[in-house]
C-alpha cells in the first residue's frame, strides 16, 4: 500500500469523487481521499492523499489556495458559472479603474454566502439537491478571507483573476458579488486552481500519467511523505523515549535525543533539545528516525500530546 500525497491534475470533466475512483483503480487501493472538492468543470491542482495520508486530509483542506478565473460580465446564472441557465442580462458599462477598486474591495476578511447550487447541506439535503428540484433555502454567511486579488487582463465583457483564498471560499460566488458591485452582473466562465499550499500545477500529474508511472514501478517517486507535508523541526526521541511514542502516550522534552533544524541551504542539522516548539505542531520520529506523528503542545500539563500518530510510514 502506498502512503502520503499525489498532486493530481484535474482535468474537466471529472468530479473530484471520479479521480479518487479512478486512482483507487490505477493504484489498486481502496484507502485514497482528495482534499477538497473541485467543480467538474475546474481544472487544476486536488492533492490526494493515500494510505495513511488519509489521516491528514482534513488538515490539508485547511491550507491556502490560488485560483486562475474568467469573470464574464453581462450575465448572471442560477449556478453562478456558464454551465447553468442564464437568469439575467445588462449593459457592461464600466471601464479599467471601476474593475480594479471593485476587486480590490474583496480583499481581506469577509462573510460569503455559498451558491445554491453546492455540496454543502441544510436539514440533512445538499443544496444542489433542492436547487435542482426547484427550491431556494437562506444560507447562512460563512467566515473567509481573500488574501491576495489580482486582475490580471481586461478584455470586456471577461476579465481574468488570479485569487489566493482560504478554505471554504466559492470562486463562483466571488465572480458573481464582484459582477454585482461592478452594477453589470458576472458570472464564472473557466476556474484554474494553480496551488495548494506547496502543490503546483506546473508539478501536478493527470491520471494517465500517473498510470504510465504505475506501469514504470515509480509511484514512489510522486508521492510526498507524509511529513514533508509540515514545517519546523523534527524531534527525534532517545533510545529512553521509544516506548512513551510506540504507546502513543503525551512526552516530555527530556524524552528526545535531538532536533533536525532545517538550515538556510536547505541542509538539516542536528542540535541539542533545550525545549520543544510550544505553538504549531512538531514532528516526532523514533529513535530509529521513523516518523510516528504529530505532537502539539498543551500548557495546561506541560506536556506535548498526539495529535496524529503514523507509526511504520516515514523514515529520515
Amino acid at each position: 500500500m502506498y502512503h502520503g500525497v499525489i498532486n493530481v491534475y484535474k482535468e474537466p470533466g471529472f468530479t473530484s469523487h471520479d479521480v479518487v475512483a479512478k486512482l483507487r483503480g490505477i493504484l489498486k487501493q481502496k484507502k485514497i481521499g482528495h482534499t477538497g472538492t473541485l467543480d467538474p468543470a475546474a481544472r487544476g491542482v486536488l492533492p490526494v492523499c493515500l494510505g495513511q495520508g488519509t489521516r491528514i486530509a482534513d488538515m490539508l483542506t485547511e491550507k491556502k489556495k490560488t485560483y486562475e478565473a474568467v469573470l464574464l460580465l453581462g450575465q448572471e446564472t442560477d449556478t453562478q458559472d456558464t454551465t447553468g441557465e442564464v437568469t439575467a442580462r445588462y449593459p457592461v458599462e464600466t471601464d479599467e479603474e471601476k474593475i480594479r477598486q471593485a476587486a480590490a474591495s474583496f480583499i481581506g476578511p469577509q462573510q460569503q454566502v455559498p451558491p445554491m447550487y453546492s455540496a454543502l447541506k441544510v436539514g440533512g439535503k445538499k443544496l444542489y439537491e433542492l436547487a435542482r428540484a426547484g427550491k431556494e433555502v437562506e444560507r447562512s454567511p460563512r467566515d473567509i478571507e481573500i488574501y491576495a486579488l489580482t486582475v490580471d487582463w481586461i478584455t470586456l465583457p471577461r476579465v481574468g483573476l488570479t485569487v489566493t483564498c482560504s478554505k471554504g471560499t466559492y470562486i463562483r460566488t466571488l465572480c458573481h458579488d464582484l459582477g454585482q458591485a461592478l452594477g453589470c452582473g458576472g458570472c464564472m466562465e473557466q476556474l484554474t486552481r494553480t496551488r495548494v499550499e506547496q502543490f503546483g500545477i506546473e508539478d501536478s500529474l493527470t491520471l494517465s500519467q500517473i498510470e504510465t508511472l504505475r506501469d514504470e514501478g515509480r509511484i514512489e517517486e510522486i508521492l510526498t511523505p507524509i511529513d514533508a507535508m509540515f514545517d519546523g523541526p523534527k524531534a527525534i526521541a532517545g533510545e529512553w523515549g521509544d516506548k512513551k511514542l510506540c504507546n502513543g502516550n503525551p512526552v516530555l522534552a527530556e524524552d528526545f535525543s535531538c532536533l533536525l533544524v532545517k538550515t538556510t541551504s536547505g541542509l538539516e542539522e542536528e542540535h541539542p533539545v533545550k525545549e520543544l516548539p510550544k505553538t504549531g505542531l512538531v514532528r516526532v520520529y523514533s529513535s530509529h528516525r521513523e516518523f510516528l506523528g504529530l505532537y502539539a503542545y498543551e500548557e495546561s500539563r506541560r506536556w506535548w500530546k498526539p495529535k496524529k500518530m503514523f507509526p511504520g510510514e516515514t523514515n529520515v
